[in-house]
């Protein structure tokens, strides 16, 4: 069982989207379970919308007694969208205390650098979980935008996700309409954005079996 954190102490920054979207390409050989518990439930009005067309099962829950206990559901990925402010700290450190891995998104954006140094160093790597920064909304119109925020990240010493989630309207939709990337419509437009949340979910599938064949060689010594 794997249990992925979302994490932001930003607002605005894609959190949900990577959500709901990860979570939908991972149900395609998992049995998932997204799980909102963010005060905001951005994750829960977007999951109202879908109704019974979401790939995975949805649930909100603010009981840090509950969230404890994260481990013991019936899943094989757990996905939680985490608080997207400084208020509701409490609540962000049970998830990662539990927690296999954060997905920690960044918007190219000068004021949601700080806050990300802030939660990775207070909060992610006190405890010791894996993670990896997420760029997200990245504009192809603004030439040179996603390699200077891959420098920034790089020159951070920050771990990042190869793939970067570009900005499409299709995603700007999503929540009203209820879709996630796997119930997109297949149109030329949308190809694209299908494909990088394809390739994250990637990206975490070879990141997990590189930790189980590290696991594996280290029982055989």
């Amino acid at each position: 069982m794997r249990i992925i954190a979302s994490v932001g102490q930003k607002g605005g920054i894609g959190k949900s989207t990577a959500v709901m979207n990860v979570a939908a390409v991972l149900a395609r050989d998992n049995r998932v379970l997204v799980i909102d518990v963010d005060p905001q439930q951005s994750t829960t009005w977007w999951a109202g919308n879908a109704e019974d067309t979401l790939p995975f099962d949805f649930t909100a829950d603010v009981d840090p007694n509950n969230l404890a206990k994260l481990r013991s559901l019936d899943y094989d990925i757990v996905i939680v969208d985490t608080p997207g402010s400084l208020q509701d700290t409490a609540i962000l450190q049970v998830v990662l205390d539990n927690a296999d891995f954060a997905i920690v998104p960044l918007t190219p954006d000068d004021l949601s650098v700080k806050p990300l140094v802030r939660t990775i160093n207070e909060h992610i790597k006190p405890r010791g979980v894996p993670y990896r920064v997420l760029l997200s909304k990245i504009d192809q119109r603004n030439a040179g935008e996603l390699e200077d925020w891959q420098a920034l990240v790089d020159e951070l010493g920050l771990p990042r996700f190869r793939q970067a989630i570009r900005q499409y309207k299709a995603h700007k939709d999503a929540p009203s309409r209820g879709e996630v990337v796997t119930t997109y419509t297949a149109t030329r437009a949308n190809r694209n954005a299908i494909e990088d949340f394809d390739q994250v979910a990637l990206e975490l599938v070879s990141i997990w079996s590189r930790e189980a064949n590290e696991e594996k060689k280290s029982e055989e010594k």
